[in-house]
């Protein structure tokens, strides 16, 4: 099987209803941050749905589809690399990982950014030098940012906060509400572990993060601690 049979399958699947529902819900339009993007209209549901019938799917044949001028499709590769990362050998691993950095210009959504950074990036970089996290958080693309941001998801879960903290520190001039409400996120994820490093973290920032990633990061807290740095 090649792409062009998985692209011929996903065209077959497409509704044309639901890709007019996608591109507004998705922002593609003339001056949103997705401009151009082009949808089929295929459900997540149904993508996840088919990771297995396409799994044996060559790599270079996924970093083809990556190539997709189309979102499910390119979603559909990801998690494509999603599965073979979690199957793979180190090495498999390593080759995953290097495709997905040579190809982080297709990771143009926060859907598809959400759906492999934790899971692929993340990983990657347990045991590694970590600083290509904060070269990542320092480039000009609000994607490869929150690219940054959501890879240190696997570390959260592995109780390491650090990084995500470090990461948000840089991010909090951001001008971009995606990467606040990925930051804010993550914050959050780390408060439902460790409620005192969080509760330490705002004490020193929430003066100066957007309301926006102050909101998301503080949504588990008690409401009297909520309002107070709010009112920060």
């Amino acid at each position: 099987m090649r792409a062009a049979d998985v692209a011929r399958e996903l065209e077959a699947l497409g509704d044309p209803g639901a890709a007019a529902h996608a591109r507004r819900y998705f922002k593609a339009g003339p001056g949103q941050y997705a401009e151009g993007d082009r949808f089929l209209g295929i459900r997540v549901p149904v993508l996840r749905g088919r990771v297995r019938r396409f799994r044996e799917l060559p790599l270079s044949e996924v970093e083809h589809l990556l190539g997709s001028p189309f979102h499910e499709a390119r979603l559909l590769a990801l998690l494509l690399l999603v599965d073979r990362f979690r199957r793979g050998d180190p090495a498999a691993r390593a080759a995953v990982a290097e495709m997905y950095l040579r190809n982080l210009d297709r990771v143009n959504h926060w859907d598809l950014v959400d759906a492999s950074a934790p899971h692929i990036l993340g990983p990657y970089l347990e045991g590694r030098d970590r600083s290509l996290l904060d070269r990542l958080a320092a480039s000009p693309s609000l994607w490869e940012r929150r690219v940054a941001v959501m890879a240190t998801f696997h570390f959260i879960r592995r109780g390491a906060y650090a990084p995500t903290l470090r990461l948000v520190r840089r991010l909090l001039d951001d001008p971009e509400d995606l990467i606040h409400k990925a930051a804010g996120w993550m914050l959050r994820e780390v408060g439902k572990r460790d409620e005192e490093t969080l509760l330490a973290f705002l004490e020193e920032n929430a003066a100066r993060m957007p309301r926006t990633m102050l909101r998301y990061a503080t949504e588990k807290l008690d409401p009297e601690r909520q309002r107070r740095f709010r009112r920060a």
